[in-house]
This record gives C-alpha cells, sequence and structure tokens, in this order.
C-alpha cells in the first residue's frame, strides 16, 4: 500500500538535483549546456508531492528551470542538505512538519546572501537518489528524488565523504562610530532555513519574533537615548555565536534576544518568560529550552562556534560576574515591567540555563520569551498590533530604568 501526501511547494528548488546524482550521496551538479549565463531574479519554488511506499520515500517536485546545487548528508542529527543559489519558497506552511516515512521533518530558506539551503532531517538512515523528466513538452520538469532506507554503516560511509558542515564567515568588524549613545542590540531568534518554533495555524517563530523587534528598535530609538542594531532584519539565518560577537564587536550595552516558545503538550501553558544565562538550568523546562535552541545551528547544516570573544584571566572573571548581575538586573526590572504594563507572566517568569545565544562574558544578556505560540490566545496576542505596541513600551520603559542608573554613572556607553 503507498500513501500520498499533496505538499505545495516545498522542495520545488531541489530542481537542482535533477542531473548526475543517481547513485551519489555527494555530487555537485554540472550546468546544463542550454542553461542561462545568468539568473535575474530567484527561481520560484511551488508544487510538490511526497510519497511514501515500502521502498522508500519519494519526494516529486515540478520548476520550470533548473539552478546549479551542492548536496551532503550530514549526521548528529542525521539529514541531507542541499545548498542552492537564491530561491524564492513559495510553499504552504505545513510542509515538512510532520514526519513522512523517512522525512523527520524538512526545512528550507534562505541560508546566506544569495544562497538557500533545504535540510530535511532523517526519521532513519538513507541515502538520496534522484531522476528527472521533462513534462508539457520541455516548458517543466518533474523531479523525482527517492530516499532509500540505508545501513548505519553505509550512512556513515557517506558522512564520512560529504566535507564537514560549514562554518559561515564572520562578519566583518563594524566601523568605528563617533555617536557614544549606549548600543542595544536586539536579537530576533530563528530566521531562514531555522523557522523555529511553529504554533497554531502554523504560525512560525521567525516571523513573530521579526515584527515584534522591528517595532521595539523603532521605539527605542524614538527615546532619543539609544542606538540600536537587529542581528537580523530579514528572513535570513545567522549562527548562533556570531550573534553573539554581533553585540560583542559593536560595543553593545545590552542583548535582548526575543523568541516565542510551544508547548504541545501543554496548549494551556502561556505567559511571557525571561531567561538569563548559566551553566547550571534553574528547572526541567529551562533546560530542555536550552537544548532546542542550542540546536539551530546543527539543524541548519552549520558547524557549531559555541565560543564567544573571551575576556582572558582575573579581569576576564571579574567582567563575567559583574555581566551576569547586570543580566540578572535586568531580567528582574523586564519581568517588573512587563506584568505591570499588562503583559501575563509565566507561573515563573524568571529562569536560567545555558543558552549558547546569552554567553558573551561581556554584555548584559536575556532571552525574552514572548508567549507559548502552542496557546491559542498567545499565539493570537502575538499578532494583535495593541498587545505589541503596550508590550514594546513596556521593554522600553524597562531598558530605561536599566540603563538610566548605568548612563548617570558613566557606563552605558560604547564599549572600547
Amino acid at each position: 500500500m503507498t500513501r500520498t501526501s499533496s505538499i505545495s511547494g516545498l522542495l520545488g528548488a531541489l530542481l537542482g538535483l535533477c542531473f548526475g546524482l543517481a547513485g551519489s550521496a555527494n555530487a555537485q551538479q554540472k550546468p546544463p549546456a542550454a542553461a542561462p549565463a545568468a539568473v535575474l531574479k530567484p527561481l520560484v519554488a511551488t508544487d510538490g508531492e511526497i510519497t511514501v511506499s515500502a521502498d522508500g520515500t519519494m519526494i516529486s517536485v515540478m520548476l520550470a528551470a533548473v539552478v546549479p546545487y551542492k548536496l551532503d548528508v550530514m549526521a548528529k542529527p542525521d539529514r541531507v542538505v542541499v545548498d542552492l543559489p537564491e530561491v524564492n519558497f513559495q510553499l504552504t506552511p505545513d510542509f515538512g512538519k510532520k514526519p513522512a516515512g523517512l522525512i523527520k521533518s524538512a526545512r528550507f530558506g534562505l541560508f546566506a546572501a544569495g544562497r538557500s539551503r533545504i535540510v530535511i532531517e532523517l526519521a532513519s538512515p538513507a541515502l538520496p537518489t534522484a531522476t528527472v523528466q521533462e513534462v508539457l513538452g520541455g516548458a517543466a520538469f518533474r523531479l523525482n528524488i527517492a530516499l532509500k532506507p540505508a545501513t548505519a554503516e553505509a550512512f556513515a560511509k557517506a558522512v564520512q565523504a560529504s566535507p564537514p558542515a560549514e562554518k559561515l564567515v564572520a562578519a566583518p568588524p563594524p566601523p568605528i562610530v563617533t555617536d557614544q549613545r549606549s548600543l542595544i542590540v536586539l536579537d530576533p531568534g530563528h530566521g531562514g532555513i531555522d523557522f523555529g518554533a511553529v504554533g497554531i495555524g502554523q504560525t512560525q517563530e521567525k516571523d513573530v519574533v521579526l515584527a515584534f523587534a522591528r517595532e521595539l528598535k523603532a521605539k527605542l530609538e524614538d527615546t532619543g537615548r539609544y542606538r540600536v542594531a537587529l542581528t537580523r532584519d530579514g528572513d535570513v539565518f545567522v549562527p548562533l555565536g556570531e550573534r553573539v560577537k554581533i553585540a560583542q564587536r559593536a560595543g553593545a550595552a545590552l542583548f535582548i534576544s526575543i523568541h516565542a516558545d510551544t508547548l504541545a503538550a501543554a496548549p494551556d501553558v502561556r505567559g511571557f518568560t525571561v531567561y538569563t544565562g548559566s551553566e547550571k538550568a534553574s528547572d526541567a523546562d529551562a533546560a530542555r529550552l536550552a537544548e532546542a535552541e542550542n540546536l539551530s545551528d546543527q539543524i541548519a547544516g552549520v558547524e557549531t562556534d559555541d565560543d564567544p570573544d573571551e575576556i582572558a584571566g582575573i579581569l576576564g572573571d571579574l567582567t563575567l560576574r559583574e555581566t551576569r548581575t547586570y543580566s540578572h538586573l535586568f531580567a528582574r526590572t523586564l519581568v517588573g515591567q512587563m506584568s505591570g504594563g499588562g503583559s501575563k507572566a509565566n507561573k515563573n517568569p524568571h529562569r536560567s540555563a545555558r543558552f549558547r545565544v546569552l554567553r558573551a562574558p561581556d554584555v548584559p544578556s536575556v532571552l525574552l520569551e514572548l508567549g507559548y505560540l502552542s496557546s491559542k490566545t498567545d499565539a493570537e496576542m502575538m499578532k494583535n498590533p495593541a498587545w505589541r505596541d503596550q508590550t514594546t513600551s513596556a521593554i522600553v520603559t524597562a531598558v530605561n530604568d536599566f540603563m538610566g542608573p548605568r548612563l548617570t554613572a558613566g557606563e552605558g556607553g560604547q564599549r572600547r
């Protein structure tokens, strides 16, 4: 018996796999002789279908053109990674969210400037092959990508033949600025290929937190007291370590990472939570969330960079201790202002765990979970302009309360 589920769009971009892939788990497409010299705009990815059978899992998609690609298999977690030129993914929101045969989940999106990536996490070891057929008289192509079960040994051999997981090149140091106002760095979580949590109505965390961060940035700038930067200002993937270093290299006075959680097993759980960094988690839920958040780089197929820019010696120890004190102070201030501003707090609104994005030893940092996308009330609330206005105003007040004494004492300006 074969079970087929229609999925709009997801793997259209995999058309790039249509040439020369059969029998290989690590291949580079040779551009066809008739390929155009340049692509003027991103290829659009649309219709697709996934079929599960006794032989394996087949992904069939259709596009009007082909693109170069690079295909690899990676382990921990086991996955197939497809690198492409920039692709405009016009896909159904539920694509890849549920397991299907050999596919545990699938992610897709902008990976870096001019580049897109598809990551297929495998439910069990499998190797890909592909075939392609012309349809509509050559006006389109149907790409069939077959994932066939493999032994653990065969999959491990294919992983060894693939290059190491990519480590993105760090952005250049920021230019020296003469504006001495304190810099606040806002970090909208996830982005690009990393959707983050997916909640009720297929609402994606990466979209919710980016919209919120942009609004908060505008309000902070309107005070005239601060410079404000975003770690991402679009739907693009930024590695966790790079988010930290963006704040460090720019001399940030405060770092706020913005997220939205999900807890499908407990849809009634709701409310915001503020996290600070700690080597030991305050509770099991905090540990669970930190573990999930810290997997973002691996899910996107990027080499983990676990080390922020360190401060050596005794000075570093004193700096880290002072930074954590300030982080806890801001967390308490933020909880107080958001609760007073009408936002519902989680039953334990200030928690701590070993979040990689909170590891800067010299920048006070917190991670704010706005609420739970698995809660119907919270999910609707986060899309409500009135709630965003009220909540961003409360956060601005918390920043003012926290930064005020430091500015008076001359501690909140740009670090050098």
